[in-house]
């Protein structure tokens, strides 16, 4: 019997995107092992697989020179932690290096090379900066030497010494010497680790952030008595006590007092919403007016907080399908620039016999090759585009989003509960009948159904003041309607073919008033029993405020706009035309809303599907690109690609808008840092790039990659 794992592994380690490539690659390998997906820019591995020996995972990187550990699921600070104590330590030593560096380049440069006594004192300054404050580049590479592999901390090693031994030789044998070169190199990379820590732990806050939103502590009752517990401490079944002005502690619903709640940390919507007996509330969502007792039903990992985080990590830590280009580049990359190296000093020398400026070229080559911006080129732009999407209430699921979003041109939106708020009320009844007879039957069915238009009835019956009884024999017939037994009475409810169906005489009275119900953009159906349609009945949905926004934002974009419904085709009609659609699928049953998308992509456009209901999914994952509303069925989240904490619609355009701001800044990172090491080793191989100059575009290289994706951190709509 096999168990599927997912397992979160922290690496440590890892200096390039190559380093990253490795550790996948043999963790792919590894027994059990189904897929494995490894993370410069966040230090993380996620293994997927069959009974996983987490004891064999760790050997079988540990012999390749790297480290990895169960990733702790109670401290998901760990990334920036991470970064925070890699920006200390990189400074510290940064700037340990730099006051020896300092006056070994002004002696070498100001002073007269010819007096021995400078040339000891420029050597006794840089050997501690090539031994001391480098020491991280030497043990790296050794590290990976025993591996029989190469890193950017090899490149850098041999470099440093080779510029660092040859100036030794050349010392006792009255040649050129540059041990200045190997200290400035080292106190460049070391400033641009910093600094590339620093804004890593920037990409990387997103988590922290959510983290933060959650509250720390809750009260308790037991017994009629408060105590003050740790939220880790709740159970499922406990009663809280939520004063105002507190967060609620964990997911629950209201069993005692009323109060408003703001909840725009998870749906971006700043205006408080009502809270009554057993409405639901989610943790770290701010109680603002009254005094509220809670049951505990979701805590720890399955909390909507917890669940939102868990998203947006997901999503960091998977690869857009352009990253694979990168890999492939990375795995070969170093061993080639290695190659290059050793051709260019070689050449030089053969061409020209002066060994110190074949190794100067050599050296060149080997630090301005560097692939570290190429490794964070992908990975960063990804954590900080889906970290600033959980702030604005869009979570996406995955890498491959950003780069799917980009081709849709065609965006179908299911109508109830998208472009319509789904709280549908009872608008109208035509009936023969006496008003409270039919309404008694009509309710009584629908009270035993969940559909919205249902409820609607139901509701509107009881605010009528009429008793409702529990049906039985009742049946939901999928997109056709519901039936039941009421005191003996079987009633029939849905559309008028339902009702010939099942033997109903349907007058054309009824039907002409069905049809005014239509006009008017409302939802009409009939009502049937003891043979004979009895009643016409409209429910009203109201449209949301900001939907033609969001319609016109899609249209300005360049993208056509559908809406898909199982109304009849006047009242969709209405509706898009309120909204600004031009095209209407209507009539469609819950089960044929996938192949209308099907159709639509048979026709050669590439489709988002935006639903909120569980017979969305199928849709969902027809689609190019499912966004889900967050506020619908927990069925169509977890089938979505793309979820919107709200329904607000205008995040339908922000999400793709940001997915495309993503994309774009992944596809700037990778052509500057193409050809930022293209154009650069021809110009280093031909000895007319000096290893100082090198080194320092080097490191700002990788820093102008992060600095261009922390853009994305001020995007707004």
């Amino acid at each position: 019997m096999t168990t599927t794992q997912e397992l979160q592994l922290d690496v440590t380690g890892m200096t390039c995107a190559s380093c990253a490539l490795r550790v996948e690659r043999v963790l792919s390998r590894q027994e059990g092992v189904e897929s494995a997906t490894v993370t410069f820019a966040g230090q993380r591995a996620r293994v997927v697989g069959d009974d996983l020996d987490v004891e064999a995972l760790q050997q079988a990187v540990a012999r390749i020179g790297y480290e990895v550990s169960p990733a702790d699921a109670e401290h998901r600070h760990s990334v920036t932690d991470h970064y925070t104590a890699e920006t200390r330590r990189q400074g510290r030593l940064a700037a340990a290096s730099a006051v020896f560096t300092v006056p070994a380049v002004a002696l070498s440069m100001l002073g007269p090379m010819d007096q021995r006594w400078l040339l000891i004192t420029v050597w006794a300054l840089v050997t501690p900066v090539e031994f001391m404050f480098g020491l991280q580049f030497h043990r790296n590479a050794f590290i990976r030497l025993k591996a029989r592999s190469a890193s950017m901390d090899t490149l850098v090693s041999i470099g440093t010494l080779a510029a660092y031994l040859w100036s030794v030789w050349a010392f006792f044998n009255h040649g050129h010497v540059f041990f200045e070169v190997a200290g400035v190199i080292i106190t460049f990379i070391l400033f641009g680790r910093f600094l590339e820590a620093r804004s890593k732990g920037r990409a990387s806050t997103a988590i922290t952030r959510l983290l933060e939103l959650g509250a720390k502590n809750a009260v308790r009752l037991r017994d009629g008595v408060e105590e003050t517990v740790s939220v880790d401490e709740i159970e499922v079944g406990d009663v809280l006590l939520v004063r105002p002005g507190e967060k609620v502690p964990t997911d629950g619903r209201i069993v005692d007092g009323a109060t408003t709640v703001d909840e725009s940390m998870l749906t971006g919507e700043s205006v408080p919403v009502q809270k009554n007996p057993e409405d639901t509330v989610v943790g770290a969502t701010i109680n603002h007016a009254g005094l509220i007792t809670i049951e505990a039903t979701r805590v720890g990992s399955a909390t909507a907080l917890a669940q939102i985080i868990a998203m947006v990590e997901r999503a960091q830590e998977t690869k857009a399908p352009i990253e694979h280009l990168v890999d492939r580049v990375a795995g070969v990359f170093v061993p080639v620039v290695l190659l290059i190296a050793v051709g260019t000093m070689v050449g030089w020398v053969v061409a020209t016999g002066d060994m110190a400026h074949a190794l100067t070229a050599a050296v060149a080559v080997l630090i301005i090759a560097c692939p570290c911006a190429l490794g964070l080129a992908t990975p960063t732009a990804i954590m900080v585009g889906s970290g600033r999407g959980a702030e604005l209430g869009i979570l996406y699921k995955g890498a491959d989003v950003f780069e799917r979003s980009r081709a849709v041109d065609t965006v179908v939106f299911d109508k109830t509960g998208t472009l319509t708020r789904g709280a549908m009320t009872l608008a109208e009844i035509v009936t023969d009948e006496p008003r409270g007879r039919a309404l008694y039957l009509i309710g009584s069915v629908e009270s035993g159904s969940e559909h919205p238009i249902a409820r609607a009835v139901a509701l509107g019956a009881e605010e009528a003041d009429v008793t409702l009884i529990r049906p039985t024999d009742f049946e939901a017939l999928t997109g056709m309607g519901v039936r039941g037994m009421v005191e003996g009475t079987m009633v029939t409810i849905g559309r008028p073919t339902l009702l010939a169906d099942t033997g109903h005489r349907v007058s054309d009275a009824l039907v002409a008033a069905m049809r005014s119900m239509e006009e008017d953009g409302h939802t009409a159906f009939l009502a049937g029993w003891d043979g004979e349609a009895r009643a016409a009945l409209a429910v009203a949905d109201t449209i949301r405020p900001n939907a033609p926004e969001a319609v016109a934002a899609l249209h300005t974009a360049g993208r056509a706009v559908v809406m898909i419904t199982g109304d009849n085709t006047r009242t969709a009609e209405v509706i898009a035309a309120e909204v600004g659609i031009d095209r209407v699928i209507a009539e469609v049953l819950p089960g044929d809303k996938a192949s209308e998308v099907s159709r639509l992509q048979e026709a050669g456009h590439t489709v988002a599907f935006v639903g909120d209901g569980v017979n969305d999914a199928p849709a969902l994952t027809q689609a190019d690109l499912g966004i889900a509303v967050g506020t619908g069925s927990d069925v169509a989240i977890e089938t979505g690609d793309v979820v919107l904490m709200s329904g607000d619609p205008t995040l339908v355009p922000t999400a793709l808008r940001l997915a495309g701001a993503t994309f774009r800044t992944i596809r700037q990172n990778l052509f500057w840092a193409f050809a930022y090491n293209t154009a650069a080793i021809p110009i280093a191989a031909a000895g007319l790039l000096d290893p100082k100059i090198a080194a320092a575009a080097m490191a700002l290289s990788s820093v102008s990659v992060v600095g261009n994706s922390l853009r994305l951190r001020r995007y707004s709509d």
